[in-house]
């Protein structure tokens, strides 16, 4: 994946869950998603967006979260963004 062009941002240590994770995917060797970067960056923020994304994505709604889901994976796939 691309730089960030925000290097304080990208390489920005911590602690938390995303940091934990990021290391992991760092040794695995896997492609880290530049959200992850943002997120730890600002973890207050990253708290806000991961309660709009489970709202979204798990709260009331006519379709199903599975559907959801797959509108997710399918956009994703179309933005050639890791889901």
């Amino acid at each position: 994946m691309k730089p960030m062009f925000l290097p304080d941002v990208e390489n920005k240590t911590g602690s938390g869950p995303y940091e934990a994770m990021i290391e992991k995917m760092k040794a695995a060797g896997a492609t880290i998603p530049q959200i992850f970067h943002m997120i730890r960056y600002k973890p207050s923020v990253g708290q806000h967006l991961s309660r709009l994304t489970q709202e979204i994505m798990r709260g009331p709604s006519p379709l199903s979260a599975g559907q959801r889901e797959l509108i997710a994976a399918f956009t994703s796939s179309r933005n050639q963004c890791p889901f």
